[in-house]
């Protein structure tokens, strides 16, 4: 998913430990992410930042995913599930909700992290790489391959059975674990497929949102809907008036999620609307100069009115969408997703369920359809669209690079586990998905690096 997501370059030193330092130096012949432009301000280090942040909760979110796997597999695992299943809710008159932990985890702090992928997409779309057709087309049209080939894969496995309804599992992109991975491994690579495979996954998450709010939604109440749909349009309302008041949006933003939780439209969708809603363009895009300007008359004693009145300018200078998802993304990163592998993650591997994983039809369709779907797709369809005249391919990368990219594509964790939730009611389904998940986001990750290692060789002789 993304996590975030964020167009920019990163660069990779040698150890994880000095990350930080690489990312503050632009690479070879990208001083313009440095530059004071609006290219550098409003694209490259926004997405520099989004970066980092990805590549290390990738680091926390694999903590989080071995930790729920050995509890769940020690003597204590009954601790786990009764931690999992214990329940919590409010009630307010004669409205009464209760729901276990991880329904709560699942429904309500993933829509935190939807929120933050609605706030990405919508930037993106506004001032990043998708608002240019020709930078955005080998993305794009790569990422619809690397959903259709998947899901395709998974049906063939599972046509006409119950378990048919699980296709959208292999077609997710983790970005956390996908960038991390690219991190480590590709320190040689053109910035430009790092740029590619952010871009990538953000449209795997629009996919992705399209198929839960289309596939995975049921038994829909009409008026919880209307109710979050007049949340929305009051909303934009506000919007139209130029009423940013915080506070006022936070309120209508819980009421829009508790009437998406209760209209039976699963509640994530309602944070990927409102951060679709949010303004990516500043209220003043032009202020900043004139903001430092301001401070130097101050800087002895300012008063605190001046203060305040510098930090509403220094604020109108920043895109609402940026400013939320600034504050929003470490929490999600660190803290929300970490979370919720470790409440779904939590699968007991023993003998019998191997052994019913290496029968499994759904296991086997979701495994080759992370590591063979996502890699053919992904690659058949970039170059699709570069033979065809859409696009190019990124700057200085080649096949072999990109077939490498497109195999870590297949690192489908987060999302796959979530849209695993909603597909399987049947236990066993669930388990058998979960293990194929984890089995082909390893495989992902092993060919990718394997591919990526041998194009570096080739790139080098």
């Amino acid at each position: 998913m993304v996590s975030g997501r964020r167009l920019g370059s990163v660069s990779r030193q040698r150890s994880i430990a000095r990350r930080d330092v690489s990312l503050s130096k632009p690479p070879l012949g990208f001083s313009w992410v440095a530059g004071k432009g609006p290219v550098a301000r409003l694209v490259a280090r926004p997405l520099r930042r989004f970066l980092d942040t990805e590549a290390a909760s990738g680091a926390v979110l694999l903590v989080a995913t071995v930790a729920a796997l050995m509890w769940a597999n020690s003597p204590w695992s009954a601790a786990y599930d009764s931690l999992w299943h214990t329940e919590a809710g409010f009630s307010i008159g004669s409205l009464d909700v209760t729901e276990d932990l991880r329904h709560w985890v699942n429904d309500g702090l993933m829509a935190l992290f939807f929120l933050v992928v609605g706030l990405e997409i919508k930037r993106e779309l506004v001032s990043g790489e998708l608002n240019d057709f020709r930078k955005a087309a080998v993305p794009v049209v790569a990422a619809i391959g690397g959903m259709i080939v998947p899901a395709a894969i998974y049906l063939a496995f599972n046509v006409g059975e119950a378990s048919s309804h699980g296709w959208g599992i292999p077609m997710a992109t983790d970005i956390a674990f996908a960038v991390g991975v690219l991190a480590l491994v590709g320190r040689s690579l053109p910035s430009g497929l790092r740029v590619f495979l952010l871009s990538l996954a953000i449209v795997d998450d629009i996919g992705a949102i399209l198929v839960i709010a289309l596939f995975y939604t049921a038994n829909i109440s009409i008026p919880w809907l209307a109710l979050a749909v007049g949340g929305i349009g009051f909303s934009v309302f506000l919007r139209s008036m130029k009423v940013w008041w915080t506070p006022i949006y936070v309120v209508i933003g819980m009421v829009i999620w508790f009437a998406t939780f209760e209209s039976g439209v699963h509640a994530t969708i309602a944070g990927v609307v409102l951060g679709l809603l949010a303004p990516a363009r500043p209220a003043d895009s032009g202020g900043a100069q004139d903001v430092f300007v301001e401070a130097q008359k101050f800087a002895d004693e300012p008063s605190a009115e001046e203060i305040r009145s510098l930090t509403i300018q220094a604020q109108e200078t920043v895109s609402v969408a940026e400013r939320i998802g600034s504050l929003l993304h470490p929490y999600t990163s660190f803290i929300v997703i970490p979370l919720f592998a470790f409440a779904n993650a939590g699968l007991v591997i023993d003998p019998d369920t191997i052994g019913d994983a290496l029968s499994s039809q759904v296991a086997l369709g979701v495994v080759l359809g992370l590591v063979i779907g996502k890699l053919v797709g992904v690659s058949l369809f970039s170059w699709f669209a570069v033979r065809s005249g859409l696009g190019t391919l990124p700057e200085d990368a080649t096949w072999p690079q990109m077939f490498g990219v497109a195999a870590l594509a297949g690192l489908g964790f987060t999302v796959s586990l979530f849209i695993s939730g909603l597909a399987f009611d049947d236990p066993t389904f669930a388990d058998q998905s979960k293990l194929g998940i984890l089995v082909g986001s390893i495989l992902a990750a092993i060919v990718g690096t394997v591919l990526i290692r041998m194009s570096a060789r080739s790139t080098a002789e």
